[in-house]
């Protein structure tokens, strides 16, 4: 994911919410509408929570130091992590609460009653044009690959977390109408505690995603399938190359990915040659993965006990 294209994307989704989230503090204050309410402080924490992308986005790009030798890139999981928890606490949690507390007060919407629809109408559109905007950006890096998998396989966390906000933002959107509508038609303020409620479950489960997510990201991914098989045909595509003895790669951030590979090469090779195949071996791999930035090689002689031993040997760890 080109980082443009998510801070494109960041940005219409962080100037919408902070349009929408005025407007619906100002319906909250004239009805009193506890849907309003919960939509008001889901579009803050949207808001909060865009900032927090971008800034780690920012923060990600600081220059690697002896302390991390292998840059800040990872910074950015850190904050999409945040960004979970802050939709769970600020949003989801907010929401239960304020839609037990209707529940128990169960006051109609008695001024002002064209107010709160004309607001969720417009907020509708609004998140429709930013909800647009996050779906042209992933579909220039999704390429086939369906949505579900996107946003599981998705090394850049940014995109996927604009796309869930945005998506629960318009079914949150949908339940706040359902719930306002209904209670001016019926009076019944009930109505206005299940639309909160519905809301506060739909946070919750969205947060619950991101966090899953975003926690495998923090504890280290590797390559995806395809990529794997292309930096092995890229190892082996090289002349003095007699196999693949074992390989592991590790994502350092969403646009850095580590390869560690151990070549064989043939015992009569002088140092010269295997520094030769080494070279070539790093190019090929770049060439055919170019987030493949940190690339070790470590050539040896082939022992097919060895290789054994190496592979059962992992088999019991894991």
């Amino acid at each position: 994911m080109s980082a443009s294209g998510g801070n494109k994307a960041i940005i219409a989704a962080l100037a919408a919410n902070l349009g929408i989230a005025t407007t619906k503090f100002v319906a909250w204050l004239l009805t009193g509408s506890s849907s309003m309410l919960a939509e008001a402080i889901h579009s803050v924490a949207d808001s909060g929570n865009q900032a927090l992308l971008l800034l780690g986005g920012k923060r990600a790009k600081r220059a690697a130091t002896a302390e991390h030798p292998f840059g800040y890139g990872r910074e950015r999981y850190v904050y999409a992590f945040i960004v979970a928890i802050v939709l769970f606490s600020v949003g989801g949690l907010f929401a239960l609460y304020e839609a037990y507390h209707k529940f128990h007060e169960r006051e109609g919407i008695h001024s002002w009653h064209w107010v709160p629809v004309v607001v969720l109408v417009v907020a509708i559109g609004l998140e429709s044009f930013s909800f647009r905007t996050a779906i042209v950006e992933s579909n220039r890096v999704r390429g086939t690959t369906s949505w579900v998998k996107f946003v599981r396989r998705a090394k850049a966390p940014e995109l996927p977390v604009v796309l869930l906000e945005d998506a629960g933002a318009l079914l949150g959107l949908v339940f706040a109408l359902f719930g306002v509508v209904l209670t001016l038609i019926t009076g019944d303020g009930l109505w206005d505690a299940v639309g909160t409620g519905m809301i506060g479950l739909l946070l919750v489960a969205i947060a619950f995603i991101l966090a899953v997510e975003t926690k495998s990201l923090l504890l280290g991914e590797g390559a995806n399938p395809e990529d794997v098989t292309k930096i092995e045909q890229a190892v082996l595509a090289g002349r003095g190359i007699e196999r693949l003895i074992h390989m592991k790669t590790l994502y350092l951030g969403p646009d850095e990915l580590l390869v560690a590979v151990k070549i064989a090469v043939p015992e009569s090779e002088s140092a010269a040659g295997v520094a030769q195949h080494i070279n070539e071996t790093e190019s090929r791999i770049r060439e055919a993965v170019p987030v493949a930035r940190v690339i070790y090689v470590e050539p040896d002689i082939y022992d097919p006990q060895a290789a054994a031993d190496a592979v059962g040997s992992e088999s019991a760890t894991a």
